[in-house]
């Protein structure tokens, strides 16, 4: 314990050692201590010298505190001590005034050099990972810190280390649910140095939940009026976010951008913003930059886009937009992002034409921007972030490129002058004395008409009064003359830019151009001159404008004809010379900064010369103008062949184009006719199936509302009484008739039965009677047959008399019947009679119940007769079924009979025969023979007798 109190600056016996003999020891002990609290001291003491004596620490003790990482475990304290002594030696953070700035390098070269060491064993940094999931405070921060330094140092080792570890990010994930808030916080940190610049980590990271936890941290800090938690989880977000696609989907598809919307609500009083929450706001805007960059896929801008405006992020923006007291940076960044926003997606461009400023009157709030953009007092980067708004707006904005163009033209402009139009900004601007003004407004002109051959026509008929007594001329007038009036550079190249936008893909306006005798020599003039550089970029616009106006020529006029602005080329500037001019433009530095990205970002006003979309023109238009100044007369006789009938197909498609688009707009008009025509049909349908029903109801309410009168209510005169009666009576008459008929039909066909079940017995009688002249055997089955027959007759007896009775009950019930009808129609002209009595419909009902009671009752007795007669049906159809069966059997008993008496006979006629031969035989003999009278008394002996003559023959 002396050698520590030595260490510790203690009282001691010698002289001090120095700083190295001391960490020897230190290490030393550290190695070879056996005593848990030794080494822990060691280890505790080479954390206090590792500061300010970070080499020596690190290359002496590192491989011992590695040691102790792996072996001591289970003591948190001094496992938390190792980890500050790394952290210590491999981190380049030290205080400000310790870093002397001719070292400055060393220092970070010294911690790169101890990082690589570290991490040359892939088992440190996945113990590290191991300890970090520790819960303990003293081993899980330290361990955070560590990690985060050596991410630092060498990024992307220390990530492949990482990525291939089992579950290594997932750790580090836990982090941000830890509860101690400084674990957290410093765990973002460390996913925000993970994250950087690996595609693959920030996938994994995105779908272990990371924006649902960053987002919650975010929120519970207060959204942009948060600390600097805010900030470090909004930078973490961006580097999940930028240049990966795959995280922005997913962003997407997890409603997260709606969540993004109370970010931007900003109250009513907006002075005194922090500068916390000026950098917080600041990143939420380019977080949302982020996600509709226009060097993201078209298609997922465009889905972002959509769910921004129907979530109403937009709108939220706008808000900003358009509030009073936002810092100068914020309403600059807030510009840029709702520039991109709505850039090529026409929903969202539509609504922004709709922003009004708050203002009286209200204005636009594209007009409020490009007052500021023409206004020279602005600050030039909210100058060059309006241009962009209104770049986008334009953007693929057919629509909006319209209304642009309309406020300029002669027709929509406000004579009384009370309101200031986009076009009228844009020429005020076009036309001023500062020359930033007029390149922006040249610009803006030019994005109006960009792709857009409609409205390049449209803007020559814009006329300008120039002075009081001088006739107005034309923009393309205006703009040719501010030309070579020897303006600024920049201004020069602005309206240069303007007029290459405008005559090209458009003859007409080159026409027009040409049509000024003044135009081609100022060109050509300018084109041969040698000025200095700063004119070059002059020089190469102009021969552009003038390659775009023997291109684009279409020979209207006599003396600028292709041909001849060619010779004129020749003669005056020469091929080679226009076309050296001409690469001028694409070789200069500030037309490939502007060829990067569509944003204008110059560091200076000076540096502002190009725009993105024009150096696509010319791009386009470099190569072909270089071939068209080369081509001779002839091959344009051809170009000019091919182009006619190219135009005169084009013509062709476009008409056919038409009519397809006319007879589909017909089909739309009578697919929507009838879907009307069967919506009323079914709509009629209904309401006719609807009154049908109530038709229905009301019959049904009426007839109950007859009843109901009938039996709850007595009217004034009997008559009423007796007809209600009478009508219920005669109800019930025609009842029991449809039963007499019913009875009547039954009783029919009972007597059909009953008739083939007699013509069955007769047929067996007969057969019977023939089978009479068979043999004995026989006869006695016959008898039974005969007997079994008479049963039959009786029963059919019974069934007949049976029959009649029902006739007689029959003829009885339609004779009361007939009485019935008779009283009613007696009764029909006694009722009309008003004299009739009371008494006598009281007599009659009485009667006629009476009758209706035996009638019911007779039904109920032909109804039982009827279920006899089923019986007996029943009972018959079984004894004929067995009658039949006998009736088989009997014929084959005499099919029998008869093949045996054949027989019979067939043997009695041979025994004839034999018994005249033998008479012949016994005659020829002499032997007395006798007659037959004399022997059919004795035929059975005889037969006895010639049957042993056979035997013996």
């Amino acid at each position: 314990m002396n050698f520590l109190r030595g260490v510790m600056g203690g009282p001691s016996a010698g002289p001090q050692p120095s700083g190295a003999d001391t960490i020897q020891k230190l290490c030393d002990r550290v190695a070879s201590s056996t005593l848990l609290d030794d080494r822990r001291d060691a280890v505790r003491a080479l954390k206090s010298l590792s500061k300010k004596y970070r080499l020596e620490v690190g290359i002496q003790a590192m491989e011992h505190l590695i040691h102790v990482l792996q072996t001591d475990r289970s003591d948190s304290e001094i496992i938390g001590y190792a980890l500050d002594t790394l952290y210590n030696v491999i981190s380049n953070d030290l205080e400000e005034e310790e870093q002397e700035e001719n070292s400055a390098k060393q220092v970070d070269d010294l911690g790169s050099q101890f990082t690589e060491i570290f991490i040359k064993q892939q088992e440190n940094v996945t113990l590290l990972l191991t300890l970090v999931e520790e819960f303990d405070f003293h081993v899980r921060w330290p361990g955070v810190k560590l990690l985060t330094s050596l991410l630092k140092q060498q990024g992307p080792q220390v990530q492949q280390i990482i990525l291939v570890s089992p579950m290594g990010v997932s750790r580090l994930m836990d982090l941000l649910a830890d509860s101690r808030e400084v674990i957290r916080n410093d765990g973002v940190l460390l996913l925000q140095q993970l994250t950087k610049s690996n595609a693959a980590i920030q996938k994994i990271v995105a779908f272990e939940n990371a924006f649902e936890r960053l987002l919650d941290i975010i929120t519970e800090e207060g959204n942009s009026d948060g600390g600097i938690v805010v900030e470090d989880c909004l930078l973490l977000l961006q580097n999940l976010l930028k240049n990966n696609n795959s995280n922005q989907n997913f962003f997407k598809e997890g409603s997260y951008i709606q969540r993004m919307k109370p970010w931007f609500e900003v109250g009513d009083d907006n002075c005194g913003w922090s500068a916390q929450k000026v950098t917080n706001l600041h990143l939420m805007l380019q977080l949302v930059r982020v996600l509709v960059s226009p060097t993201n896929p078209p298609g997922a801008t465009s889905s972002c886009q959509k769910a921004m405006f129907h979530c109403g992020l937009l709108q939220q923006l706008c808000t900003i937009l358009m509030a009073t007291g936002v810092p100068a940076d914020i309403l600059t960044e807030t510009i840029n992002t709702v520039s991109e926003v709505i850039r090529g997606c026409q929903t969202n461009q539509d609504y922004f034409a709709s922003v009004n400023a708050p203002s009286n009157p209200p204005r636009p709030a594209i007009v409020v921007l490009l007052m500021s953009m023409v206004n020279e007092r602005q600050p030039f980067v909210l100058r060059c972030a309006v241009l962009y708004c209104f770049q986008c707006f334009l953007y693929r904005n057919q629509k909006g490129q319209g209304e642009i163009v309309s406020t300029l033209l002669p027709s929509t402009i406000d004579a009384t002058g009370n309101s200031v139009s986009a076009g009228q900004l844009l020429c005020g601007g076009l036309f001023s004395t500062d020359s930033l003004s007029n390149w922006c407004a040249a610009v803006a002109l030019a994005h109006a008409l960009q792709e857009n051959a409609t409205l390049k026509e449209q803007l020559l008929r814009v006329q300008l009064a120039t002075s009081i007594g001088n006739p107005p001329v034309s923009l393309l007038q205006q703009c040719t003359n501010i030309l070579s009036q020897g303006s600024k550079v920049q201004t020069r190249v602005g309206l240069l830019m303007l007029l290459c936008t405008w005559l090209s893909n458009c003859s007409i306006a080159v026409t027009h151009f040409l049509h000024n005798p003044a135009n081609v020599p100022f060109l050509t003039g300018q084109i041969a001159e040698n000025l200095g550089e700063e004119e070059q970029l002059v020089q190469g616009l102009c021969a552009l404008l003038l390659g775009i106006s023997i291109y684009y020529n279409d020979n209207s006029l006599e003396n600028y004809r292709k041909e001849k602005l060619k010779q004129l080329i020749e003669k005056r500037i020469g091929r080679e010379n226009f076309i050296e001019k001409l690469g001028f433009i694409s070789k200069h530095e500030l037309y490939s900064r502007a060829a990067q990205k569509p944003q204008p970002s110059f560091s200076s006003p000076d540096h502002m010369m190009f725009d993105h979309e024009f150096t696509k023109l010319v791009k386009e238009l470099e190569g072909v103008i270089s071939k068209a100044i080369y081509k001779s007369s002839e091959e344009d006789k051809k170009e000019e062949e091919v182009k006619k009938t190219l135009e005169q197909h084009d013509n062709i498609v476009t008409h056919y184009k038409k009519v397809i688009r006319e007879q589909d707009q017909e089909l739309e008009e009578l697919k929507q006719r009838i879907s009307t025509l069967t919506s009323q049909n079914e709509q009629l349908q209904a309401t006719v199936t609807q009154q049908v029903s109530q038709i229905q109801q009301h019959k049904d309410q009426y007839n109950l509302l007859k009843v109901q009168l009938g039996k709850d209510t007595q009217l004034h005169n009997s008559h009423g009484d007796t007809f209600q009666m009478n009508g219920i009576q005669t109800e019930e008459v025609s009842k029991l008739k449809e039963e007499l008929e019913e009875w009547k039909n039954k009783h029919e066909l009972l007597q059909g039965q009953l008739r083939e079940k007699d013509s069955v017995i007769e047929k067996l009688n007969s057969s019977q009677l023939e089978m009479g002249t068979t043999e004995q055997s026989s006869q006695t089955s016959k008898s039974g047959g005969f007997e079994h027959s008479n049963e039959l007759q009786k029963e059919l007896e019974m069934l007949r008399n049976q029959i009649q009775l029902q006739s007689a009950e029959i003829s009885k019930l339609q004779m009361e019947n007939q009485k019935l009808q008779v009283m009613n129609t007696t009764t029909d002209p006694v009722l009309g009679d008003s004299g009739a009595t009371a008494a006598a419909s009281s007599e009659l009902e009485g009667r006629l119940e009476q009758e209706i009671k035996e009638l019911k009752s007779e039904v109920k007795a032909l109804s039982e007769e009827k279920e006899s007669l089923k019986q007996h049906l029943d009972s018959s159809s079984s004894t004929v079924a067995i009658l039949q069966d006998e009736k088989s059997k009997l014929q084959r008993e005499v099919a029998e009979s008869k093949k045996e008496q054949d027989d019979l006979l067939v043997l009695l006629a041979d025994q004839d025969q034999k018994i005249s031969a033998l008479k012949i035989k016994l005659k020829d003999l002499g032997v007395p023979v006798e007659d037959e009278d004399d022997t059919e008394s004795g035929d059975q002996g005889d037969e006895d007798e010639d049957g042993d003559e056979e035997e013996q023959d």
